[in-house]
């Protein structure tokens, strides 16, 4: 096994050569700098594991070091531990709320020191085992889900096009509306992946957020929208025979809005209620309300409902509540989505639900202050 890389950036150089005398015996690669300045160029030669640094030094002290180091994104994860002879409660305040892992003061006990750096160092690869299965996870989860997504839409487009081409000759009007159908509902399903995947994009490199702020406004007709927007999916709940109500109450207050981000949320979670609705017999009912200081937006269905288990997670990207049984719940993005559009506007959306008794998803709002 490598051995792990620790740096010991210390200006006194006898206490330097005993730290890196006692971690050489424990194990450890161990290179030395005298203060922050030459600590970097020994980071830019090669990324340590770990740092030791005292923070009264010249030239650079602990405190600039640490900052320095830290605004580099590649060096971010490095445990970092402040050793110095300054016990003072403000400087361990200081080094902690700057977020350095460890604090150890001068006089210290050897033991002490080679605890602190072998804990620090299994901490550190504890959390890259667990972040590398989960992303591990995440990826055999998207693959799946892409695969799936993709190819099922193309089906539709390639298999009614090839119909269409091989019986053109032969086809009645009627059927080749229903051949055009076919392709119209593939492409449809693949543009609304397309889209999602963008509006990730959108929302991941801070431009949803550029265009939150300047599409925002005070809005004082929130029923207005709620209404135009469960109307859009009338006809929808009206194929499934699942039906549609809205209750909401007289003069809400006003709230700040992006109208375009809202309305892409909260239809989001309208499709979602009749689409996991018992088909024939469903309901989904939108009702608001006035809570504390925000105004609260609850989607409520009938439908097949989420065990207690995965309910914690249905607002992660990609994951799918029993995708096996319910093939046609799509990517697992939509979600994930109308939550990080509602947070744009500083609320949330919280999840409720009992399996075989239904679901309700609720939109907080703050109420928008009066200027």
């Amino acid at each position: 096994m490598e051995k792990k890389r620790v740096l010991v950036v210390e200006d006194h150089f006898p206490l330097q050569q005993a730290i890196k005398t006692i971690l050489r015996l424990e194990g450890y690669e161990v290179e030395t700098a005298a203060n922050g300045v030459e600590g970097l160029a020994k980071m830019e030669a090669k990324r340590p594991d770990l740092i030791v640094a005292d923070i009264m030094m010249p030239e650079m002290d602990g405190y600039e070091f640490y900052e320095t180091v830290r605004r580099r994104s590649e060096w971010v994860s490095i445990p970092f531990i402040f050793l110095t002879a300054r016990a003072e409660r403000e400087d361990v305040l200081r080094g902690k709320a700057m977020g350095a892992e460890d604090y150890i003061t001068k006089p210290f006990d050897p033991q002490e020191l080679v605890v602190t750096v072998r804990a620090r160092l299994e901490r550190v690869e504890a959390v890259q085992k667990a972040t590398a299965a989960e992303f591990e996870r995440l990826k055999q989860e998207i693959v799946t889900v892409l695969s799936h997504e993709l190819r099922t839409p193309l089906t539709y487009v390639t298999g009614y096009t090839d119909l269409a081409l091989e019986d053109a000759a032969n086809l009645s009007p009627d059927g080749m509306i229903e051949f055009l159908q076919g392709i119209k509902r593939g492409a449809d399903r693949l543009n609304r992946l397309v889209e999602d995947l963008l509006l990730l994009v959108r929302l991941d490199t801070g431009r949803a957020a550029e265009e939150f702020r300047q599409l925002v406004r005070t809005n004082s007709s929130l029923g207005l929208l709620v209404e135009r927007v469960v109307r859009r999916y009338a006809e929808q709940a009206q194929k499934h025979g699942v039906t549609l109500d809205v209750a909401l109450l007289p003069d809400l207050p006003p709230v700040r809005l992006c109208e375009p981000f809202l309305e892409d949320a909260l239809g989001r979670l309208v499709e979602n209620g009749i689409k996991f609705s018992h088909d024939g017999e469903g309901r989904v009912t939108v009702h608001a309300q006035v809570v504390g200081d925000c105004v609260e937006i609850a989607i409520v269905d009938k439908g097949v409902g989420i065990p207690p288990a995965e309910l914690p997670r249905v607002f992660d990207r990609f994951y799918q509540v029993d995708r096996q049984r319910m093939e046609q719940q799509g990517m697992g993005l939509g979600l994930a989505i109308a939550r990080e559009l509602v947070r744009l506007h500083g609320g949330d959306i919280t999840a409720q639900s009992e399996v075989g008794r239904g679901s309700a998803f609720v939109i907080r709002l703050p109420i928008a202050r009066s200027e």
